[in-house]
């Protein structure tokens, strides 16, 4: 059963759907209000926070995906630097770090004017490409920020394939 056969109404509000995709996957959530949903979304490296927001005003469905990070200031440049080479690679949303709140952090938005309704399907799938997304890049940034690789050096293990079996 698809995603969207659990919605039957048109006018269901977005965060809502969030809930029950939440709900469905058995993840620790919070309504922090009538238009936002935080969650705690368990990855292979480390649990993200997930916070969707409807904002009826522009009619956009926002994703935030973070993840605590704390890098020493010496190491910002080369941080700043595999940021940009990170988020060249990203079609659907873009990475910056929160300085003052030590957050790496994982931003899309989901434009909804006109007053379409976003299906659970495409939320859902916001929420999976921002942890895959996370998933995939979180060792490159620990490799500049903690194992003195460069950047580019660093991309290599982000955007390698395994082949084979271990």
């Amino acid at each position: 059963m698809a995603l969207s056969e659990e919605f039957l109404t048109d006018d269901l509000h977005p965060i809502d759907m969030v809930e029950n995709l939440a709900e469905h996957y058995d993840w620790q959530f919070d309504r922090v209000g009538d238009d936002q949903i935080a969650m705690a979304v368990e990855g292979q490296w480390r649990t993200y926070s997930v916070t969707l927001a409807w904002s009826a005003h522009d009619e956009t469905l926002r994703l935030i995906c973070t993840f605590e990070m704390e890098p020493p200031g010496e190491k910002l440049p080369a941080l700043y630097e595999a940021l940009n080479e990170i988020n060249d690679r990203c079609w659907a949303g873009a990475f910056t770090y929160w300085g003052e709140q030590k957050l790496m952090v994982y931003r899309y938005g989901l434009l909804l004017h006109g007053g379409q309704i976003a299906s659970a399907e495409q939320i859902d799938g916001m929420i999976s490409s921002a942890v895959l997304a996370a998933e995939r890049y979180y060792p490159a940034f620990q490799l500049v920020v903690w194992g003195d690789r460069s950047p580019r050096d660093a991309m290599q293990v982000a955007i390698a394939e395994a082949y084979g079996r271990a």
